[in-house]
């Protein structure tokens, strides 16, 4: 599908983290954009930024946006919005292990019954619009903690020659502890791949590890490299549940979101993506520490807690099959995406001081 002037599409979700960038690089493509949104976030004490409404308010000045409050268990809204879509991007999600935990149901409706009724605007559309679904590495469950890790000074890594690139999309999903967040997005994500292969829809199915970027507004829940910037930028301590070396590969906001544009421009019908940073951007909780402290010149209080639920050791993405079928890698490199959050971080905290006054 060719992308430009005059096509549409609806992102849901679209003044969050994920789906406002995702949103803001459609319509600097021409595309028409339509932004579903109920605007359900929690606030950063401290902080002094509306994270209900900064990213729509953001959207409400781009060009070829449409701003639409609603939810996505809204079917009959679904439907009208998506009727003569040429593409959707469905972000909209319950993204917190924590909150899964705490309430499943919420988890199951909103991950679940809310992509199901996704799925069902797409499969009546007219235009037969292509879906891209934002899954994630949780998918993999506790199955990960079953690679042999080897002990760093400040991080784990892999010790297994099979996984020197990560995991791949094939790795093993049965048998092992999800958390009801991880079962909510894997059931959404076996539901994409079955509309696809049973109803010719065009689906990806994204596996995100860890994205990161400017208007990301992390919490203790979700988000933590941003929840460790803006803490260190607040004096405000953090705990860190187990001892801080777990890894992740980071992936820069605006690199997934090319992504997504990179498979809906692509000729690919239906297929399953890893997407992160990759082998090149990892880091450890206690290496981002370090680097904050050591670069940027920020320090905070650090306590430790337990280990939490389904949490793994070391994921890392293996990136290679989104490389080779649509020519996509990160472009913006650990450090630079960092620093690139803080800025921004530090942009939003003054300019919401400076309308307070």
């Amino acid at each position: 599908m060719a992308a430009g002037k005059g096509m549409r599409i609806v992102v849901t979700g679209g003044a969050g983290f994920v789906g406002s960038h995702a949103a803001e690089l459609f319509a600097s493509s021409g595309w028409d954009v339509t932004v579903l949104d109920n605007l359900s976030r929690r606030a950063i004490p401290g902080f002094g930024v509306n994270t209900r409404l900064y990213n729509w308010n953001h959207l409400s000045k781009v060009k070829h946006v449409r701003l639409v409050r609603g939810s996505v268990l809204n079917r009959q809204l679904l439907a009208r919005l998506v009727r003569d879509a040429d593409a959707v991007v469905h972000t909209a999600g319950q993204v917190a292990v924590t909150t899964s935990l705490e309430q499943p149901e919420h988890d199951f409706n909103t991950n679940m019954r809310g992509t199901f009724n996704v799925l069902e605007a797409c499969r009546k559309a007219g235009r037969g619009p292509s879906l891209v679904f934002c899954s994630t590495n949780k998918v993999y469950g506790e199955n990960v903690n079953t690679i042999p890790v080897r002990l760093d000074t400040f991080r784990y890594e892999f010790d297994d020659s099979r996984y020197a690139r990560g995991i791949p999309e094939d790795f093993e999903v049965d048998r092992c502890k999800h958390s009801p967040y991880g079962a909510s997005k894997l059931s959404a994500d076996l539901y994409v791949q079955e509309y696809g292969l049973t109803y010719g829809l065009r689906t990806g199915c994204f596996r995100m590890s860890c994205i990161y970027g400017d208007r990301q507004f992390g919490n203790e829940d979700q988000g933590w490299v941003a929840h460790f910037v803006i803490s260190a930028m607040l004096g405000r301590p953090v705990t860190i549940y187990g001892d801080g070396k777990q890894v992740r590969d980071l992936l820069f906001v605006d690199d997934v979101a090319k992504a997504y544009k990179a498979f809906i421009d692509s000729k690919v019908k239906s297929d399953v993506f890893n997407v992160g940073g990759g082998q090149g951007n990892t880091i450890s909780l206690l290496e981002l520490l370090n680097l904050l402290d050591k670069r940027h010149g920020l320090r905070m209080p650090v306590g430790y807690g337990p280990w939490r639920n389904s949490d793994q050791k070391v994921y890392i993405s293996d990136i290679s099959k989104a490389g080779k079928v649509l020519g996509w890698k990160p472009e913006v490199d650990a450090a630079t995406g960092i620093s690139r959050l803080l800025e921004w971080a530090r942009g939003a905290m003054s300019g919401a001081r400076n309308s307070r006054k």
